[in-house]
């Protein structure tokens, strides 16, 4: 049994979730495959997967396995790498995985520059707002806007900071009594992100508590209901700054105390950093320092 060979192909039956996908990614059969998972899972001695007629489910030993599989890999993808770069052709695949609004906005003029000047270079970006683990879901790079500390796992490389502001449209404001201070907030309908770790308390000064008729994991659909005029939220400053501009939201409480919101290039604590995600992160930092 090639070992590594078997390795890789549990880490993309892990990643495609079938048999099936991984034979026709490989030009083989599905029954290669599954013989190829259980040679290993004998070599081993444990069961890594869960088989049923409708999907995979990792064992407890296979989740563990899979996240040193991964690192074998990296490990392997590092010497390649390092290789590429000392003959100056730097090529490759990094996986990337940042927050939909970022991803839309400011991230999509910087990897379009990216490839222009690396174009042997495939990127395979995936856009969510959800807090996924990098190492686990197998990305090199992600990114992370953050008012708190990271975890210690990763590396974090500061790129830019952002303000948070309070915004509703003109129209929400001319039909709702005046608001002077945050605790003015309670009494009118206040948005929710999902994904805030506070929750339903804004830090705005001392925090304070909202509620409303609104939770959702996107801020770009939030900022569509408060031009609507709907109700107030607590946006990102690159959420809310072209509508800010163009005058459909209006900001409010500008002068109360919020968090600063930094945005982060994050990739996981290891000893070889790969010459391609060294590359990249030093793209970034270049290039957002440019624009400052």
């Amino acid at each position: 049994m090639n070992k590594l060979r078997a390795i890789k192909l549990f880490v993309r039956l892990v990643d495609l979730g079938s048999f099936a996908s991984v034979a026709d990614e490989i030009n083989s059969t599905s029954s290669m495959v599954s013989k190829e998972i259980s040679k290993l899972e004998t070599d081993i001695g444990a069961r890594l997967l869960h088989r049923s007629t409708r999907n995979l489910q990792l064992t407890s030993v296979g989740r563990g396995y899979l996240a040193r599989c991964r690192e074998i890999i990296a490990q392997m993808e590092d010497a390649d790498a390092y290789v590429q770069q000392e003959q100056n052709n730097l090529q490759g695949l990094l996986k990337i995985n940042a927050p939909m609004v970022l991803g839309l906005i400011d991230l999509g003029k910087v990897f379009a520059d990216f490839m222009q000047m690396y174009p042997q270079v495939t990127l395979d970006i995936h856009l969510g707002d959800e807090s996924l683990d990098l190492v686990e879901h197998g990305f090199d790079l992600g990114f992370r806007a953050s008012s708190r500390p990271l975890d210690s796992n990763y590396i974090g490389k500061p790129l830019k900071s952002f303000t948070y502001q309070v915004c509703a449209s003109p129209e929400y404001l001319s039909r709702h009594p005046d608001i002077q201070t945050e605790r003015d907030l309670i009494d009118h309908n206040c948005f929710i992100y999902s994904y805030f770790k506070g929750g339903n308390e804004w830090p705005i000064n001392n925090g304070i508590h909202i509620s409303g008729n609104l939770k959702v994991n996107s801020t770009l659909f939030m900022r569509d209901a408060i031009e609507a005029g709907l109700g107030i939220g607590f946006l990102p400053s690159f959420v809310a700054e072209q509508s800010l501009q163009n005058g459909t939201l209006v900001e409010i409480l500008n002068a109360t105390e919020k968090p600063t919101l930094t945005l982060y290039a994050l990739y996981p604590n290891r000893k070889f950093v790969p010459p391609i995600l060294a590359k990249c992160i030093e793209f970034l930092g270049d290039w957002f320092s440019s624009r400052t």
